[in-house]
């Protein structure tokens, strides 16, 4: 009945008082379902839904999915490990094998595995059930291996992304407003629906509040291997040292004791792939070690420069002033006496001088290659004492005075 009257058009006699009107009838709107604005809604976050399949369900596999549901995406999971209930905990899908996996045709397939693991994993995932336009991103801490590695073992029809979230668990178990998100599309196709997919992907990442960082991964790599590589070695070097909070803590101390913690949670094998697959990473581990040796030297220079002052002090100037002859005059035979005395009395002296000085001169020689080697070797009339060397030693010091 309302069908037929929201499609009937022609002419109805209404009696009005007075007289009657003719009225013509165009049209008559259906009233709509009751929750059409709501199927509407879900229409709309239906379209800016991604499926989101990860590669390598571990740690961080684990903390981007969590995020990733909590934004309305579906998420799939696949890892050589089983984790079904913690994918159930978080709302995933996990998939045991890898071409069920695959066949669920996510949108997007983020590879999540170590960087060592990253070139067999890529290699047993069955690409061929994936759907020819599924974008394939990456998010390991290193940038032109896993470029060159996506460009020489993908499908050409496959597009790739190559990110790299600077946060992990730890930095970003909180809000990541601020956090740095580095990306380069390295090989997106121009179709629409490809182009749209992949801001639907980065606007996850704006919404949550990162610094997006658009940058090549050859650039990344250089940068990283200052920011990175080198706050993963100097927190390595002092967790060796076994540092322990005191009751004195300074800020600064507390800093590195954080920086400790921090280190220790990442596996050393994270640690070996930024060595290994950054060829920065190399020049960083020389420029570290040499401002060490600088360090080193400027501390070991300033203590030559005191031994020296104590080896070779400043001469004291002789201020007694000559002996007067009591009767006024001297005859020629005791000033021949007194002069030859003086000359043998002046010999002798220089040569204990030119010998003290000579000993002096070898022990200030020998001390100074014991500092330049940087080693614990005393040198003669040297004692060493808790890895440095004391001044010299006295009675050497008095004899060449």
């Amino acid at each position: 009945m309302r069908a037929g009257l929201a499609g009937l058009v022609g002419e109805a006699q209404f009696k009005g008082v007075g007289r009657a009107r003719n009225v013509q009838v165009l049209a008559l709107d259906a009233a709509q379902p009751f929750d059409f604005e709501h199927r509407m809604q879900h229409k709309i976050s239906k379209d800016k839904q991604l499926t989101i399949g990860i590669v390598g369900f571990g740690t961080f596999g684990q903390f981007l999915a969590k995020r990733f549901v909590q934004a309305g995406h579906r998420v799939l999971a696949t890892s050589r490990t089983p984790y079904f209930s913690e994918a159930a905990a978080i709302g995933a899908e996990y998939f045991e094998d890898a071409d069920d996996f695959c066949e669920e045709h996510p949108d997007v397939v983020i590879l999540a595995s170590s960087i060592l693991s990253t070139e067999p994993v890529l290699r047993h995932l069955p690409l061929t059930r994936l759907k020819r336009s599924t974008l394939i991103v990456d998010v390991l801490s290193v940038k032109v291996f896993p470029k060159q590695l996506l460009l020489s073992r993908l499908p050409p029809e496959l597009d790739i992304l190559c990110t790299h979230p600077m946060f992990g668990p730890d930095s970003g178990k909180g809000s990541w407003e601020g956090l740095n998100f580095m990306y380069e599309a390295v090989r997106v196709g121009k179709d629409p629906r490809r182009q749209q997919r992949l801001e639907l992907f980065l606007d996850f990442w704006r919404s949550q509040g990162c610094r997006m960082v658009e940058m090549t991964c050859e650039e990344h790599d250089r940068q990283a291997a200052s920011t990175q590589f080198v706050t993963h070695t100097v927190g390595r070097m002092l967790g060796a040292m076994d540092l322990a909070s005191t009751d004195i803590n300074t800020k600064g101390y507390e800093n590195l004791l954080q920086l400790v913690n921090n280190t220790k949670n990442d596996s050393f094998e994270l640690y070996y792939g930024l060595f290994l697959y950054n060829t920065n990473a190399t020049d960083e581990l020389e420029r570290l070690e040499k401002a060490f040796d600088v360090v080193k030297k400027q501390l070991f220079g300033r203590l030559h420069d005191i031994a020296r002052k104590q080896l070779f002090p400043a001469p004291v100037p002789n201020e007694q002033p000559p002996r007067q002859q009591a009767n006024g005059g001297s005859s020629s035979s005791s000033s021949s006496v007194r002069s030859a005395s003086s000359s043998s009395s002046s010999m002798s002296s220089l040569d204990s001088a030119a010998a003290a000085v000579n000993g002096a001169a070898s022990a200030a020689v020998s001390l100074a290659n014991c500092v330049a080697k940087g080693k614990a070797g005393a040198a003669p009339g040297a004692a060493a004492v808790g890895g440095d060397f004391t001044l010299v030693d006295k009675e050497r010091a008095k004899g060449a005075q």
